[in-house]
């Protein structure tokens, strides 16, 4: 499977939003949907809302990453305005995982589920089967533009090794600075998606098209692999 960009829609200009999603429409695989309530990250970014005022353009899909401390609340308004995944945090859902998982799917959404830079593999291991994709984050949540945390490579080859030995399926996102100075070593160790945001695309060139060359430019020559 070739590698996928996902594109975090908080990094882009709120003013000029019909013409970027028309132009991620056509170089991107999807839109990465950022719901944070302020209280499980210190930030409010995008809602329900904002969703549906974006799938009135956009024909790609959105994967919808709840940075909220009652995942559950937020499952049903997802839905509802468009998304195609939903992406709870591990760390949320210990008291009922199971029960969120099947209220994702029972509203007709892929199963994703996040884990925190120094949240264990081990913290999820009883469903890795269940889910559809695994997002790693690379960065601790709340805020765009930080740096790489070099220690998630490792987790990112241990999250591999666990898909190839049990037969698993899910695809591996990584959420937190992918750019040409981290697609490599990402690409090397596992990551199947990545998520674009301010390093990784919209800084590329004021003109957004432009950017999106660069960014695909960038992964091959850091990879060697073609995408899109």
């Amino acid at each position: 499977m070739r590698p996928q960009f996902s594109v975090s829609l908080m990094c882009m200009d709120f003013l000029d939003m019909k013409n970027q999603i028309k132009i991620l429409d056509s170089n991107m695989d999807g839109y990465h949907i950022d719901i944070m309530d302020g209280h499980y990250c210190k930030n409010i970014t995008l809602s329900p809302d904002f969703m549906r005022a974006c799938s009135r353009m956009a024909k790609k899909p959105m994967d919808v990453h709840l940075m909220t401390t009652n995942p559950n609340d937020w499952i049903d308004a997802c839905a509802e305005a468009g998304a195609a995944m939903i992406s709870p945090h591990a760390e949320t859902m210990n008291t009922d995982c199971f029960r969120t998982l099947n209220h994702i799917a029972q509203v007709g959404c892929k199963l994703g589920v996040t884990l925190n830079p120094a949240t264990p593999l081990s913290y999820c291991k009883h469903y890795l089967n269940r889910i559809d994709v695994l997002t790693l984050m690379t960065v601790d949540v709340g805020f765009a533009g930080q740096p790489f945390i070099e220690e998630m490579l490792d987790k990112i080859r241990e999250a591999k090794e666990l898909r190839e030995k049990n037969g698993w399926h899910y695809q591996i996102m990584i959420d937190g600075s992918c750019n040409q100075k981290t697609f490599q070593r990402l690409y090397e160790a596992g990551a199947d998606v990545f998520v674009l945001g301010s390093s990784g695309l919209f800084s590329l060139d004021p003109n957004l098209e432009t950017a999106c060359q660069k960014a695909k430019e960038n992964f091959q020559k850091e990879t060697g692999v073609k995408c899109l």
